[in-house]
């Protein structure tokens, strides 16, 4: 479970405010996946990156019970002169988890072939997010944060990126972005809808999804 406690975030835009959190304070119920709605530019990626632990807020407190993952595509923890194959054994003693058990994961899930052993600065924005995805999925968290991750490579990958994600849930939470309303239909149960700086939620997903486009069509 993730508790939000009066978490605040905002950017300065072109000499304005842009609110992406003012006061929120949430509790993430554990068991149930959760879609993060909203119009483009609302923050919904800001929002997982919070979660995460890669951005910070201006103010409050999040506090995270059990091991939660970065949103899946992003390779900021990456070293980028540190090859695919050392960037995986690295974060697996982060976790603590086998560096073995998921350099062997990383190297089939991923399908980088000779790429694994080269740096990942030489890496394109695709072969990122493939080794980030194989190295999320590798380390066993309990919550899984997914921006737009799973229209990652060809039909065939993307098959396996499902499959994947379905043998997680059923031991993990996943916490996701997508412009896809299938996508989160087959995903998630509830929903979070951010607008203007403020957030709700839908225990709901398809509470969630009436609401926003309700919003979109006024």
């Amino acid at each position: 479970m993730i508790e939000f406690h009066n978490v605040w975030k905002h950017y300065r835009v072109r000499g304005t405010t842009k609110n992406i959190l003012t006061g929120l304070s949430l509790e993430f119920p554990k068991g149930r996946n959760i879609a993060i709605i909203g119009r483009n530019g609302a923050g919904k990626s800001t929002l997982l990156n919070i979660i995460s632990g890669n951005l910070r807020p201006e103010r409050g407190q999040i506090i995270r019970h059990g091991r939660t993952s970065w949103p899946m595509g992003f390779a900021g923890g990456f070293h980028r002169e540190l090859t695919g194959r050392q960037n995986a054994r690295f974060v697996a003693r982060i976790y603590g988890a086998d560096t073995d058990e998921v350099e062997a994961y990383v190297e089939d899930f991923a399908e980088l072939g000779n790429f694994l052993d080269m740096p990942t600065r030489t890496y394109s924005s695709g072969m990122k997010a493939r080794l980030a995805f194989g190295v999320s999925l590798a380390a066993q968290f309990d919550c899984y944060l997914v921006d737009e991750i799973t229209g990652v490579g060809d039909k065939r990958f993307r098959e396996k990126c499902r499959v994947a994600f379905q043998e997680r849930l059923s031991t993990a939470q996943i916490i996701m972005v997508s412009h896809s309303d299938a996508t989160l239909r087959e995903y998630c149960d509830s929903a979070l809808y951010l607008n203007d700086g403020q957030a709700t939620y839908y225990d709901d997903l398809e509470d969630g999804l009436a609401a926003y486009n309700q919003s979109v069509a006024a």
